[in-house]
């Protein structure tokens, strides 16, 4: 069966940096398109990044600059690299596999990870 394993959250202090990973298997990795999602308490889940089967990159705008998205189609593999964190990025992240690239939405998604947690401290 397919599973998405996301690794890499903590606790990180304002300013600092994380790397997540999600590792997939079950699934031809290459030609999903994946995204990053997170959501904190009391809020709805919303897209963070998204990246193609082919490497298009899309992201929201309160995590451009900061946050970067890769994928390495040979360890089946997708990174979220997350720069000058804030408070308001904690959160629980998932990562997200589906065959409609870039999309922000949920249901775009056939596939989910059981969730990381991030909590930035100011």
């Amino acid at each position: 069966q397919v599973q998405l394993v996301e690794s890499g959250g903590g606790l990180v202090q304002a300013g600092g940096s994380l790397r997540l990973s999600c590792a997939a298997s079950g699934l031809t990795f290459r030609i999903y398109a994946m995204g990053w999602f997170r959501q904190a308490p009391g809020k709805e889940r919303e897209c963070v990044a998204t990246i193609s089967w082919s490497g298009s990159a899309d992201y929201a705008d309160s995590v451009k600059g900061r946050f970067t998205i890769s994928r390495d189609n040979a360890k089946n593999t997708v990174y979220l690299q997350m720069s000058s964190l804030k408070p308001e990025d904690t959160a629980v992240y998932y990562c997200a596999a589906g065959r409609l690239a870039n999309r922000r939405a949920p249901g775009d998604y056939n596939y989910w990870g059981q969730g990381t947690q991030v909590t930035v401290s100011s």
